[in-house]
């Protein structure tokens, strides 16, 4: 069994939405370039990207919506939301690309090819049931954690989430899930889009005390975040997820345009790390990790190849 798998291929730069938008078309360059600086290919299982299928995107989406993203691609003109996801020409095959490789990442990981699983251009957590949002067409974590339960037969799932923006989309997706555990580090939200995520939401009727919000205030750094990760720890030992998910946007590191978190890169390879090592305490090592925001190219080439080293330095034999 291989310790990681890194899903590459250039077909998942094709997730973007034009020179001109925070979302632009150099992300995945950005992190192949480092990730071949830093010779990580000895290290890891290379694996290709996939693409989903209709079905596979319904099991989280409603088909309303997929036919609309499918329509609105084939005209390329238009906006997915209210202005910030256009619909560019190709964007719907390019985000089934990225939630065919994140439920490629989960299965590999399910079937023992590996213990952990990195996807760089993946973790579109603002995508909600029935419409786009933030840059997010399709949810793949969405239809990941659907996966795990209606395909592989899991139900205690959990999701950690450490992009500056709260995951909105997965959030109230799942907040009357009380087997969804989720831990969401984000910039305040009266200080930064989606607005949510305050810490007195812990999840709706059966599945109060099954979420976990830890908003920090604008420039936040490593010492204040890392504080708050011990009571995290607690709430994830105490839950004992069968698997877990971590959407490790590089927004929260500092320097990035749109947000105000001053996080260091090193951080993202110290949770990862240690989400792996109590992976491999509570589910058999499983972890997948998707590569989530990040609007500068430096900071996203660094943390998201921190995030696989730390995945790597986590594993047990």
């Amino acid at each position: 069994m291989s310790a990681c798998c890194v899903f590459l291929g250039e077909a998942l730069g094709d997730y973007h939405f034009g020179e001109s938008h925070p979302f632009g078309p150099h992300r995945y360059a950005a992190f192949k370039q480092e990730f071949d600086r830093r010779q990580l290919a000895k290290a890891v299982h290379i694996m290709a990207p996939a693409v989903a299928s209709t079905q596979e995107l319904a099991l989280f989406h409603t088909p309303d919506y997929i036919d609309t993203v499918q329509r609105m691609s084939q005209s390329g003109a238009g906006y997915l939301d209210g202005g910030d996801t256009p619909a560019r020409r190709g964007i719907f095959a390019a985000a089934a690309r990225v939630v065919g490789t994140t439920l490629a990442a989960v299965t590999a990981v399910i079937d023992g090819e590996c213990r952990r699983a990195f996807v760089p251009v993946a973790g579109l957590h603002h995508a909600r049931r029935d419409a786009a949002a933030g840059f997010c067409v399709f949810n793949d974590c969405g239809v990941a954690i659907e996966a795990l339960r209606q395909h592989h037969g899991l139900r205690r799932v959990l999701y950690v989430d450490i992009d500056a923006h709260h995951g909105d989309g997965v959030f109230y997706s799942f907040d009357d899930d009380p087997d969804l555990f989720i831990v969401d580090f984000h910039e305040d939200g009266r200080y930064l889009y989606p607005g949510t995520g305050r810490e007195n939401e812990t999840g709706r009727g059966e599945a109060a005390g099954s979420k976990l919000n830890v908003p920090l205030p604008p420039d936040a750094g490593d010492a204040l975040a890392l504080s708050r990760w011990e009571k995290c720890e607690d709430f994830i030992r105490r839950v004992q997820p069968e698997f877990i998910l971590l959407q490790c946007g590089a927004d929260s590191v500092a320097g990035d345009p749109i947000t105000h978190l001053r996080l260091s890169v090193a951080f993202h390879g110290e949770i990862a790390a240690r989400l792996g090592r109590l992976a491999d305490e509570l589910c058999a090592g499983r972890v997948v990790a998707m590569g989530g925001g990040g609007y500068n190219l430096d900071n996203l080439a660094l943390a998201w190849n921190n995030v696989i080293e730390g995945l790597l330095e986590s594993k047990t034999e």
